[in-house]
């Protein structure tokens, strides 16, 4: 019986997308033992996954649970991290592994020039291809997202308005270049004319405020009053997801949502687009993408910044908001029909 450690450390939307990984593996490989280990902040994302045997976590340093993971003798290391800190670990644990191929000259030459030689896969087929080696293929189906029964939100203790059925509209991103401008979304919000639920962190909070008090009584802040868990259970329950190219945007390719993706800096081609296979039993997804096209600057970054490079934010200020709009209500047509 193969046992299988999958490294990739942090963050949210980096380890849902390693979900097809740990599962195809699980289904895949006769009697395999799969672990994943991870940074403390993130480990719940993989707790509650029913594919994965055992979740190893640390703080700061992976020094902090070596010992242990020497102790399981591992057969393979899927290392879908690739940098130097798995580096050491590989070295350390002495099994035979299998590294994620990260293209980091590629992007640099996107980043850098402008010099498209990115291959025209997601991130989630490159994954996946990382277990080749194991006789592992990519099943075609979507993320998982596993939510704790204790995490489930009741849509009957939303505010009245949302109790029906409400649009999610993720606001939050780390970096503020990811971010869709406070005035662009408070202009959509107030065009959609139906219930909205903010969903963020706690440090978006603030803006989820301001754009309430912008708009009125049919957005509801959920910034900072839900966990991960609980949000991703108001996204599973939401009609129809707006969102930026953020960890939540992963969550809501999990649940099949249809999603709406606004980019800034950064470019779908990264391979980081909502990842929506279409099994021919299930439900269709659809994705829309809004960006502007032929921005000369554009990306500035495979990541992201704390202010625009060039003082202009044209990747955001330049986004018409009534793509948003209109392609919003041809969704939530398809999700009526």
């Amino acid at each position: 019986m193969p046992k299988i450690l999958i490294i990739r450390f942090s963050s949210i939307g980096d380890i849902v997308l390693t979900s097809p990984v740990v599962r195809c593996l699980k289904k895949q490989l006769a009697g395999a033992e799969v672990h994943f280990l991870t940074k403390d902040a993130f480990k719940n994302i993989m707790l509650n996954n029913p594919y994965v045997d055992k979740v190893y976590s640390f703080k700061s340093d992976v020094n902090e649970v070596m010992q242990q993971l020497k102790a399981e003798n591992y057969n393979y290391i899927i290392d879908l991290q690739h940098n130097l800190r798995s580096l050491k670990l590989k070295a350390a644990l002495r099994a035979k592994s299998f590294s994620f191929k990260k293209l980091n000259i590629e992007k640099w030459l996107v980043v850098n020039f402008k010099m498209d030689l990115l291959p025209p896969l997601h991130i989630v087929d490159r994954y996946v291809y990382t277990l080749k080696p194991l006789g592992v293929v990519n099943d075609n189906e979507s993320l998982d997202f596993f939510i704790n029964e204790k995490d489930e939100v009741d849509v009957s203790t939303l505010p009245e308005t949302h109790s029906n059925g409400y649009i999610g509209f993720v606001i939050g991103a780390k970096h503020f270049t990811k971010r869709f401008p406070d005035e662009k979304i408070i202009e959509v919000c107030r065009q959609l004319n139906k219930p909205v639920i903010l969903l963020g962190g706690p440090e978006d909070a603030a803006r989820g405020n301001k754009i309430v008090a912008a708009v009125g009584s049919n957005i509801y802040n959920a910034c900072g009053k839900y966990s991960l868990g609980q949000s991703a259970s108001l996204i599973k329950q939401a009609r129809l997801i707006i969102s930026n190219d953020t960890g939540l945007m992963h969550i809501a390719a999990a649940f099949k949502k249809n999603i709406i993706s606004v980019w800034g800096n950064t470019i779908p081609e990264f391979g980081m687009a909502p990842y929506l296979p279409t099994p021919s039993d299930k439900f269709n997804p659809e994705s829309k993408i809004i960006e502007v096209i032929g921005l000369n600057c554009r990306p500035c970054s495979k990541i992201g910044f704390d202010r625009c490079p060039k003082g202009h934010f044209k990747c955001m200020n330049d986004l018409i908001a009534l793509d948003i709009i209109v392609g919003a209500n041809e969704l939530l047509q398809d999700v009526n029909d």
